[in-house]
C-alpha cells in the first residue's frame, strides 16, 4: 500500500501547488474561487497566498493529492482552501490533511475551527465535515471574535455557519 504523507508547504512548493489547483479546477464542474478567480494560478499567485494563509499538503509518492489552507487569528482557524484530487481514497485524505491541521491548530491554542463552504453545498459536502465533527451553529450565537472571524471573511449576510470546537472553553477577549 502507498503510503500518504501530510506535511506543512514550503515555498519551494508553489510551483508544485499551482499545477495540483490548476489541475484540480480543470476537473471540478464549480466556479473557481474567489482567491484564485483567473483561468490560470501561477507560482507567484500560490507565493503571494503564503503571506495570509499556512498550507497542509498531503502527497502520495511526491505527488500532491490534496490541499488545506488556514488561517489562525484570535484563537479562531479558518479554513480558506480545501481541494482532493481523485486518488484511490480522497475522502481518507481529507481526513488526514483535517487531522493535521487540527492538531497543529490545538497546539496553537485555537478554540475552535470554523468553515466557509460554497453557497447551496450538496449534502454529501455538508455529511462529510458533520462526520469529522463539524456542527452548523448560528452566527449570533457564537462568542465575539468568532462572529469577527466570519465577517473579516465576507461572509455578513451568513446566519449559519460550520464549526468545531476544540476547547470546551473560549478566551474573554478584551474590547
Amino acid at each position: 500500500m502507498v503510503e500518504t504523507r501530510v506535511r506543512r508547504a514550503r515555498l519551494s512548493d508553489a510551483q508544485a501547488i499551482a499545477a495540483f489547483v490548476n489541475a484540480s479546477r480543470a476537473n471540478s464542474p464549480t466556479e473557481p474561487s474567489q482567491w484564485y478567480p483567473r483561468l490560470a494560478v501561477t507560482a507567484s499567485d500560490v507565493a503571494d497566498r503564503f503571506s495570509q494563509v499556512g498550507f497542509m499538503i498531503a502527497e502520495i509518492e511526491q505527488d500532491i493529492v490534496g490541499l488545506l489552507g488556514w488561517q489562525i487569528e484570535d484563537f479562531v482557524v479558518r479554513v480558506t482552501d480545501f481541494l482532493l484530487r481523485s486518488v484511490a481514497d480522497p475522502i481518507s485524505i481529507g481526513k488526514l490533511l483535517i487531522a493535521r491541521m487540527e492538531a497543529e491548530a490545538v497546539d496553537l491554542q485555537a478554540e475552535a475551527v470554523i468553515l466557509f463552504l460554497p453557497p447551496d453545498p450538496s449534502p454529501n459536502l455538508v455529511t462529510y465535515w458533520e462526520r469529522l465533527g463539524y456542527a452548523f451553529e448560528h452566527l449570533a450565537a457564537l462568542p465575539q471574535p468568532w462572529r469577527e472571524a466570519v465577517v473579516e471573511r465576507g461572509r455578513h449576510a451568513t446566519h449559519d455557519v460550520l464549526v468545531k470546537r476544540l476547547r470546551e472553553t473560549y478566551t474573554q477577549h478584551p474590547l
